[in-house]
């Protein structure tokens, strides 16, 4: 399935859930926030099924200053 990632378009299989996209991306569980169609996701729901055509917003967390 077709998926929408920060604004460029991602294959996913599908029944992938957040959980499966963030390791498919190589991204560490902490240290990011997840959105799905403007929705914030929190991590305990990060086993939430994505659905063909979705939109997934993912931020990671930047130290500094």
């Amino acid at each position: 399935m077709t998926i929408t990632v920060n604004g460029t378009d991602s294959q996913l299989g599908r029944g992938g859930s957040v959980r499966d996209l963030l390791t498919t991306m190589g991204l560490p569980d902490k240290g990011i926030a997840v959105a799905i169609d403007g929705m914030v996701v929190p991590r305990s729901r990060w086993d939430t099924v994505l659905d063909d055509g979705a939109a997934v917003e993912i931020v990671t967390a930047v130290q500094g200053g």
